[in-house]
Parts: C-alpha cells; structure tokens; sequence
C-alpha cells in the first residue's frame, strides 16, 4: 500500500492533544514535528509546568510554549499559534483539535480524560492500555454514538499485534498462535555465564546446556530453563495486559490464564507455539502468548515485536520460504512471521490519521468484553491494604493478574487489575485467590467505575448488581 495515497483526502493536518508527556507522548510529541500531517501543538500533563517540560523534551522552542492555567489563556495561545502547556484537559478541550491522545497510562486520570473528550467530541488514540483493558469496548462503542472514534494506538503492541493477525487471516493463513515478546531480552553471555535482563543481572547461569533445542522436548527445555532463570519475574502484568486487548478485539484466546511466557530463542517460536500433537505446548488453535527472547549478546533482538505462528498448509511453498531465511519448525508444521519493532510514538501517526481522516478504528468492528484481566493474590493481604499501582510497569505490590471471561462486575465477582489499583481492602485475602469486588472500597461515583458500569449495561444486558458485600 502506498501511504502518501491512503491519506491523500487528508485536506490539512490532524491537530491533536497529548496527555501524558512521558515515553509514549514525548516520543509522539518529537516526531509529530516531522509528519506533515500531524499538529501537535497542546499538551496536558499532571502541572503545566510538567506539560511544557515535555514540550521542551521533544524540541519545541521555549519562547514557543505558552503555559496556561485558564480557558482564556489557552484561546488566546491556540489563536497565537503558539504551543500550550497545562495541567488540565477541560481548559483546553473545547479548541478545534481533532483528537485526544490519552497516554498517561494511570487508568483512573485516563477515564476522567477520555469522558471529557468524548463529551468535547473528539476522536480518541488510546495509548493507556490499563483503562484499555477495564473498559475499552465501552468506549469505543460510547463514542460511536456521538460519530466520533476510538483507537488503539500503533506503536505499542496491541495495535501491531492486532494488525499482524487480522493480516494473517485475512490473507488465508490458518492461524496458531499470535503474541509478542516481552519488554525486556535476556541476554546470556556463555563466556561469563551471566544473564541479564532489564538492568538485572545474576552469575553462573546454567543455560549452556539448555541452549540448542535440537530434537529435545520442548516441555523439558522450558522447563529447564525456567529453573535456571528462577532468579528472574517471568510474568508481567503488562504483557497478560496488552493481549488481553488483543482478545477482545480479534476473539484469540489464552491457552491458559497466566499465559506460558516462555524462556525462547528466536528461531523456536514456531516450534514452541504449536500444538501438543507437533511437539509445542498449546491445546489448540488462535492462542495468544507472550516469550521472552532469549540471546547472546552479539545476536539480534525480537525488540518486543509481535508475531503470527502460522500452519504451513503449502508444505512447498514454505519449503522454499525456509530456503529464503523464514523461520519454520523443526517439524515443517508450523511457521512464524512477525515484526520485530514497536516504536512507541514515532509511528502513532497512522493510527491517529486512520481515526481522523478515515473514521477507523485500530480495534475493528467486533470489539467487545470477552475476557476481563483480573487481580490475584500472590501474597496474604490483609484488610486496610491499599493497592498502591506504581513503577515503571504499573503493578501492585502483593498482586498478579490473570486472564478471565469478561461479565458484569456483581459483587462476588473479581475486580479488574487496574479497577484494583489505588484501592483499599475491606477484607483480608489470602494467597492464591482471587481479589473480588466486594473485597475492596470501592468509588461508585468515579469517571472509571461510571464507565465500566455503563460497558456491563452495553454489553451484558443491564447494571451489575449493587455491591453489597456479604459476609
């Protein structure tokens, strides 16, 4: 496909609005200077300041940047044509921009943003996966009734997964398996026998002996090599997160609820995602995972890409691939064909260009709650916890998430990880078990629980019930 045709109706540049000028929306910020298409001239951040400081990061001219605490101020800037930094989206979000980047990734301030531009009647480029994840679905569907769009955003792995596999489908392959790589490589060096991963790093790895697959089970070398790392998280919220979005949007599926997540080479991919019956770990068809990819340090990186694992139904046809450097498994079953990139806001852009000019959304047509991402205990809670969300990663100390089929959040039923955050326990819960709505105290009257109260009448037939806790 030729771009420059795709977006030709474009008539004059998307204007947009960022809130959230970290990683995602500084990145987005820089390189919106560069496509002439885009107009990135407003951002939101916690404090104006903090909004300009992103502003600044990205390359704008300080004399460029006006600071505004008032809608008049902003008017005025906007009509200036300078850039506005503020601490607040309502100030702003009657300016005629056309779309809302929300990418503050704190699902509780991105629900107050997202209600607010679609009463403003802007399009919205989710970035925020953790909102994402407890009401996406209502969203899209919330703003579709005021003819506005809802988006997913390229540059992080939703999106490009979601692309990728409906790709696959479309085009005839007979999908396996779908996902992407962790966030992080584990590097080992066989020289020194160290591994390190994500700024970790530990000594004396036994990974030399569990390197090559070869015709090895590939249960026992996972297996193996999940020992050795055992030093090292092998599960992330963020990654059961991401895919999550990716089931609700395509209908693929977890083979099991925490995911496999396994320790893998490049080259395995498709050999470790197929079924049981060709010497893989999965049960059945259109299953979504996550691998952390392993390597040595002079080899090439997965880059926390995404891939499609594919039957090789024209067994010449891949023959030939695999002489052309594709990678098939060791049984010629199964195929892999991926992305090894996401570019976080460098390639927005053609999300938020598809909602704006082309009114799509990244989601597709069928984006609906089939599975809720749900917190569970790893450690014994007591009552009077709060469910702090923090670090670089948005986790809950004590806290794991799993996958679970989407319903109505009655009051036995267990709480979104991200409706979690922030929260405070009105009852112990032990290790192991599900975290449930009437454990917690929870905001009836917040942006977030009004959203996905309004999703389980959209999508479930009528309000959950009233959360009274029984004993």
């Amino acid at each position: 496909m030729n771009y420059h045709a795709y977006y030709a109706k474009a008539d004059r540049p998307v204007e947009t609005c960022v809130v959230g000028t970290g990683g995602f929306g500084q990145s987005f910020l820089a390189q919106a200077q560069r496509v002439p298409l885009i107009s990135a001239r407003i951002a939101v951040d916690l404090t104006s300041e903090g909004a300009a400081s992103g502003l600044r990061a990205a390359g704008i001219e300080a004399r460029k940047i006006q600071v505004c605490e008032t809608v008049r101020d902003a008017k005025a800037a906007w009509e200036r044509g300078d850039y506005i930094a503020t601490g607040d989206l309502a100030l702003v979000a009657d300016l005629p921009f056309d779309v809302v980047v929300e990418a503050t990734g704190q699902p509780r301030a991105a629900a107050h943003h997202a209600l607010i531009a679609i009463e403003a009647e802007k399009h919205l480029a989710l970035v925020t996966k953790e909102l994402d994840s407890v009401v996406g679905p209502g969203l899209k569907a919330r703003a579709a009734e005021r003819g506005r769009t809802v988006t997913t955003v390229d540059g992080d792995q939703p999106s490009l997964l979601i692309g990728l596999a409906t790709w696959a489908e479309v085009m005839g392959f007979h999908v396996v398996a779908a996902g992407k790589s962790s966030e992080y490589d584990f590097v080992f060096d066989p020289a020194s026998s160290r591994l390190t991963s994500n700024e970790r790093y530990a000594d004396n790895v036994d990974l030399a002996g569990h390197w090559g697959l070869g015709e090895r089970s590939v249960n026992e070398l996972l297996e193996a090599r999940s020992a050795a790392i055992a030093a090292f998280p092998q599960r992330a919220v963020p990654d059961l997160c991401e895919l999550m979005v990716v089931a609700n949007a395509t209908g693929l599926q977890p083979d099991r609820f925490d995911l496999h997540a396994p320790l893998a080479r490049i080259s395995e991919v498709p050999t470790i995602f197929s079924h049981h019956d060709d010497g893989g770990i999965l049960s059945g068809d259109g299953r979504l995972d996550v691998f952390h990819c392993l390597r040595k340090p002079d080899e090439i990186s997965f880059a926390g890409g995404v891939f499609v694992v594919v039957r090789c139904d024209d067994a010449k046809s891949w023959e030939m691939l695999a002489q052309k450097g594709h990678i098939v498994s060791r049984t010629g079953a199964t195929a892999m064909i991926f992305l090894p990139r996401h570019l976080l806001g460098l390639e927005a852009a053609t999300s938020i260009l598809d909602a704006a000019v082309h009114q799509v959304s990244g989601y597709g047509n069928d984006y609906q709650p089939r599975y809720d991402l749900i917190a569970v205990a790893t450690e014994d809670l007591v009552a009077g916890t709060v469910l702090s969300m923090g670090g670089h990663h948005h986790t809950i100390s004590g806290v794991t998430a799993e996958f679970r089929p989407a319903g109505s959040l009655t009051a036995a039923a267990p709480v979104p990880f991200y409706l979690a955050a922030d929260c405070r326990l009105a009852r112990s819960v032990p290790k192991g078990q599900e975290i449930r709505m009437n454990d917690l105290e929870l905001d009836e009257n917040s942006a977030l629980m009004s959203l996905r109260r309004d999703q389980d009448t959209r999508f479930f037939g009528g309000h959950a019930r009233e959360l009274k806790a029984s004993a």
